[in-house]
């Protein structure tokens, strides 16, 4: 094998040493012989013998051709970690880097003193001491916070983590919100609108956006917004900001019915079947696709002989006992489905 101080011919005839910025973005590794390939998938080859086989060493920075000896590449950064992990537990345990902990920097960045009245050692702090800790605390706060928008940020956040815990709703969609509700706030339409209304809003458009259903209603009980008022502030964020959401599928709504309810995975075959149904004749078209999704339940749950009552159905779908019967009969009529008779 060719060692690594071995250099390409000189003079004339030598071709320039190509430049490193982007060739390591992918390599593959077969006993210490590299092939590597550029953001366009273009293999790197060897411009003194044509080989696409090389040897890195890591000690020197260099892409040694395996076949004659030439320096390819050299002062190559290796931009991998120096420690090896093989499990993802080792892998969390050794990194030492990641991303900031939520969306505004100055917070992310900054260390936060705590409430605690006791020192390293576990002595307590005498009032002196703690006064003078108390200030530090008070004076951190405003600094962290200085401007208008900082503070509107913060006070958005804290209002969307309070709704999407108690709502159970996945961090994937509290960031997408959040950057939603960012840019209703550069766009000046907070100013002389509740915050709790413009959250909700937001919150709701990205449950829409990532396939996560949550109702207005159901987002509307746990904010101190009127369900009418979270609802002009969602239509008007669409229209400013010029979001196009997809329609909400019923099919989304049956799995947490059918888990509310404790009913098997026969019922929520059956479920997905009856919508799949409704949907090749049109009787989706215009309908609340959480009261869909609720009659297809109590349909099926009949079928099955796991027999559920319009009203545990109803509060399961956070919808009324008179849309489960309106739906329930409509689909029973259109679809010809014969409910057997108790």
């Amino acid at each position: 094998m060719p060692s690594s101080e071995k250099v390409g011919p000189t003079g004339e005839d030598a071709q320039p040493q190509r430049d490193s910025s982007n060739i390591l973005n992918k390599l593959r590794v077969s006993n210490k012989i590299l092939e590597f390939k550029s953001e366009g998938e273009e293999k790197l080859v060897c411009p003194y013998c044509g080989s696409t086989t090389f040897i890195f060493d890591y000690e020197n920075g260099q892409v040694i051709c395996a076949k004659c000896g030439s320096v390819v590449l050299e002062h190559v950064v290796d931009l991998r970690p120096e420690w090896r992990a093989f499990t993802a537990e080792e892998r969390e345990a050794r990194a030492r880097a990641g991303g900031p902990l939520n969306r505004l920097t100055s917070e992310a960045l900054t260390t936060t003193i705590d409430w605690a009245t006791k020192d390293a050692s576990g002595k307590e702090l005498d009032i002196k001491r703690k006064l003078e800790i108390l200030k530090y605390r008070k004076w951190q706060q405003r600094i962290r916070v200085q401007t208008s928008y900082e503070r509107n940020v913060l006070q958005a956040m804290n209002e969307l983590s309070r709704i999407s815990s108690q709502l159970g709703i996945p961090k994937a969609c509290v960031d997408e919100a959040m950057g939603i509700y960012e840019q209703v706030l550069s766009k000046g339409l907070v100013r002389g609108r509740s915050v709790e209304a413009i959250v909700a809003a937001c919150l709701h458009m990205a449950c829409r956006k990532l396939h996560m259903p949550r109702s207005l209603d159901e987002i509307s009980q746990y904010t101190r917004a009127n369900r009418k008022e979270v609802a002009r502030c969602f239509r008007l964020i669409a229209r400013e900001l010029g979001i196009k959401l997809p329609l909400s599928d019923p099919k989304l709504y049956v799995p947490r019915i059918v888990e509310q309810l404790k009913l098997s995975g026969e019922i929520l075959k059956e479920a997905m079947n009856i919508i799949e149904q409704a949907k090749a004749k049109g009787l989706t078209a215009g309908k609340d696709p959480a009261g869909l999704a609720a009659a297809a339940v109590y349909i099926a749950s009949l079928l099955k002989g796991e027999v559920r009552t319009q009203k545990e159905v109803a509060l399961a779908a956070q919808v009324t006992e008179v849309t489960v019967r309106n739906r329930y009969k409509e689909l029973s009529r259109e679809l010809n489905i014969k409910i057997p008779i108790k």
